[in-house]
């Protein structure tokens, strides 16, 4: 039944959708082409890929019956995971978007924009609209937010998996072949070679696989922390200037030039994971021989005078740390102090005191750094005793 004008009474919003999806797709595809990078180098029919039958999924779910509840639970992402959207448009159009280079962000707005897109026509093509609209206007911004949802919760279960897995070959197959070259590196040192040349390659070996397994600690700590997972911690009760020394003693092995002092006040106990605090000590450690002055001694303190906490702190003088950096010292990818030329620049990624932050942080403690010319450079770590 039509009116003078030859289009259909009451054109019901699912038979207008699938009456006119041609043009609702042009202009959505149109959008689509906007979001670079990833669209750059996508044809029209990679970017239109899944959008007609999801299309036709939303009109199919304006003409299902619903309770109110059903409903409800629809508006707020919450539909039945047997639905056509998990079991398939949705899910495929997230992980087409993900295998393309597509962002969240920019998958969700190909959402918001398909909506405006098949909102402004219909309500252009009708002008006036009917009781039944305000209907399928709700039920088709329903359909909408369940497909944002179940696209959204396969994009991330796919972003999680591939973590899982990098992190599972990281510390695993990495981990392996660098432990068999330390390994065979420390033998062929124990077995001791008559070569000073020889000596000192085999040296530089195993100092090499040393960096390069912290590293490999560091980046799996920053994969984790980057996806909301915070750095796990065992905790045992352990007397912290014991650790210090121990660390102390890791430094001056391979720094046997330079002057390390220990010292202690008060209870030095205290509940934390040794092999994290550790990481930490060895860290700030290795920052003051890298940065300091070679000439002075480098001091770390353990106060346990503090019933409720232990401060330890490691010092050294020289080139000073700028109040700028300070402010971003502990920050991922920031590499250390921002003076002087170290002699290695290509050992470090800048990890480690943002990974020494987060292991500190785990113990519900605090890290802190103050610097100038005349005081020099002094890392606090406060630690709750329990």
């Amino acid at each position: 039944m039509s009116n003078s004008t030859g289009r259909p009474k009451h054109e019901r919003l699912a038979d207008f959708i699938r009456r006119n999806h041609a043009p609702i797709v042009k202009e959505w595809t149109e959008f689509a082409r906007t979001l670079s990078p990833a669209s750059d180098q996508m044809s029209k029919l990679a970017l239109e890929d899944h959008i007609v039958e999801l299309l036709g999924f939303v009109a199919d779910d304006l003409e299902t019956a619903q309770t109110a509840r059903e409903r409800f639970d629809k508006s707020r992402g919450d539909g039945s995971p047997d639905s056509a959207f998990s079991q398939s448009a949705a899910e495929l159009h997230a992980a087409l978007r993900l295998a393309d280079g597509f962002d969240i962000d920019q998958m969700v707005s190909e959402y918001r924009a398909l909506r405006a897109s098949v909102v402004k026509q219909w309500v252009a093509y009708h002008r006036t609209l009917a009781e039944t609209d305000i209907e399928d206007l709700t039920r088709f911004n329903e359909a909408i937010d369940q497909a944002v949802t179940e696209s959204v919760a396969h994009y991330t279960k796919t972003i999680n998996d591939s973590r899982d897995l990098f992190l599972g070959v990281l510390g695993h197959e990495l981990r392996n072949p660098l432990g068999a070259v330390s390994m065979g590196a420390q033998w062929m040192e124990k077995s001791g070679t008559t070569n000073p040349k020889q000596a000192r390659v085999v040296s530089e070996i195993r100092l090499a696989a040393g960096r390069a397994a912290q590293i490999l600690d560091d980046l799996l700590d920053l994969t984790r922390s980057s996806f909301g997972t915070q750095i796990p911690v065992t905790k045992t009760k352990n007397d912290v200037a014991a650790l210090c020394e121990a660390i102390a003693d890791e430094v001056r092995a391979v720094n046997a030039d330079r002057k390390l002092q220990v010292t202690h006040e008060g209870d030095p106990m205290v509940s934390c994971d040794p092999a994290r605090l550790a990481q930490v000590l060895s860290n700030l450690m290795s920052n003051a021989v890298h940065y300091g002055d070679a000439t002075t001694p480098i001091t770390v303190t353990v106060a346990g005078s503090d019933p409720d906490a232990v401060i330890i702190k490691v010092h050294n003088l020289g080139a000073s740390i700028s109040p700028e950096a300070q402010r971003s010292i502990f920050r991922s990818w920031t590499r250390g102090q921002d003076f002087g030329n170290p002699s290695e620049p290509g050992t470090h990624l800048g990890l480690g005191l943002y990974i020494a932050k987060l292991i500190v942080e785990a113990h519900g403690g605090e890290i802190s750094v103050t610097s100038d010319e005349q005081a020099g450079t002094c890392f606090s770590v406060r630690l709750p005793r329990h």
